[in-house]
């Protein structure tokens, strides 16, 4: 049994205003390819299909056009909802595609129930398991609110099903979560307020393989328990990536062998820093000229025009920030609103700001509960809304108001072109 473990597609989502579109379809023309050449039994897209809950329609046609493709050549394609996807919306139909082997699986409930492959050695049970919001799936799975122990409730019900099937039963396991030792991104949205709460790797322990999303970044816990990342970078934290997915070969006695297969690179990224003259006059930065650039000036004194100037030479600059090399080396009372909040939670941020209000009275436990309340409150209302935004949104538009901050005596373009996206 060949399956080709896949994450984290995020069809319609753009890149500091650029459109990612034709670069989503070039990176699934990719895994029809490799579905193709490698002879792969079945697709398992582990969560986060669509970037948005309401998806455009090109996006929608995106999908619709790659699931017809696989279908058409044989495979089997298993999807699991991910925490940007609208669990409703994105299972509708779901009763009817499963009869052409496209499998939706967006409800908690059936988290026991595999889709069922077979090959000559036996069964091979997929459990697609969708992104599970402890607030609203806690009760249905029996478990306390919180992401360990929903997922460790989900885990019970799948090991429950396979030990009641044949001995030699070969299992997987699809879950949009996040396991301890994963490394994140900028461009994840939290799980939970405060700080994401990851559960165990081993949660699932007892099943053969675990193909995990959520995280962007293509990584291993542990030789069964496995993230494929996204296809393609969604943040500039992501430049050092490489984007692809897994191909899980299944034998007899389970799995034999993961091999990664790299992804298309439309447009490498590339982070530079220094001042426009050593930008723009250094050799070793050629590779950077075709990229799409974030670039950190040091310069002390503004330089005129700096957008303009950078992408002379760098074309597809998305995104620049101006930080003197002297402001840098300031105490950190000195540093910027940005700087200040980066790496705290939701719940960190507010009672920070209460204690600094108040004249250094931290906030109490009292107080830290009823942010934490109220803030999880506005998270479900996102998530139901559809919309609830990412880690890194809210570091982005305070970095961004230091930018706007900063405008004054910049010519028109030049401004116009470090506002934030």
């Amino acid at each position: 049994m060949r399956i080709l473990h896949t994450s984290d597609w995020h069809l319609g989502r753009s890149f500091h205003r650029v459109d990612l579109l034709a670069a989503q379809a070039a990176v699934l023309d990719d895994v029809v390819a490799v579905a193709r050449a490698e002879r792969v039994d079945a697709v398992v897209v582990a969560g986060d299909v669509y970037d948005r809950a309401l998806p455009g329609v090109d996006a929608v046609a995106l999908l619709n056009e790659t699931l017809e493709r696989l279908v058409d050549l044989g495979v089997t394609v298993v999807v699991s909802s991910g925490n940007h996807d609208s669990a409703v919306r994105l299972g509708f139909l779901s009763g009817v595609l499963a009869r052409s082997g496209i499998h939706l699986r967006t409800d908690p409930a059936r988290v026991g129930d595999p889709v069922l492959l077979a090959d000559e050695h036996g069964d091979v049970a997929v459990y697609p398991l969708p992104y599970l919001e402890p607030a609203l799936t806690a009760d249905v799975l029996g478990a306390e609110r919180t992401h360990a122990a929903v997922l460790a409730a989900a885990a019970d019900r799948v090991r429950a099903d396979l030990a009641g099937r044949p001995a030699g039963t070969r299992s997987v396991v699809a879950a949009h979560a996040f396991l301890a030792g994963g490394a994140p991104s900028d461009s994840e949205r939290e799980l939970a307020v405060g700080g994401v709460v990851s559960a165990p790797v081993g949660v699932f322990d007892g099943v053969d393989y675990v193909a995990l999303g959520h995280l962007h970044g293509r990584q291993t816990l542990a030789p069964s328990v496995r993230y494929a990342g996204s296809p393609l970078a969604y943040s500039f934290s992501e430049a050092g990536h490489t984007k692809g997915c897994w191909l899980v070969a299944l034998g007899r006695d389970g799995v034999e062998a993961v091999e990664p297969v790299d992804a298309p690179v439309p447009r490498p990224l590339a982070r530079l820093r220094g001042t426009l003259d050593d930008l723009l006059a250094d050799p070793k930065l050629a590779a950077a000229e075709g990229a799409w650039c974030q670039v950190v000036l040091t310069d002390a004194v503004r330089p005129s025009a700096p957008m303009e100037q950078v992408r002379r030479r760098f074309p597809h600059t998305l995104e620049l920030r101006l930080e003197p090399a002297a402001a840098a080396s300031d105490e950190r009372a000195d540093d910027g609103y940005a700087a200040r909040i980066g790496g705290r939670g939701d719940v960190e941020v507010c009672c920070g700001f209460l204690e600094h209000v108040r004249g250094g009275r931290p906030a109490s436990e009292a107080e830290s509960a009823l942010f934490r309340e109220a803030l999880e409150a506005g998270l479900l209302a996102e998530i139901e809304a559809g919309a609830p935004r990412r880690r890194a949104d809210r570091d982005a538009e305070a970095a961004g108001q230091e930018r706007l901050d900063g405008l004054e005596g910049l010519d028109a373009p030049a401004a116009e072109a470090v506002r934030p996206a």
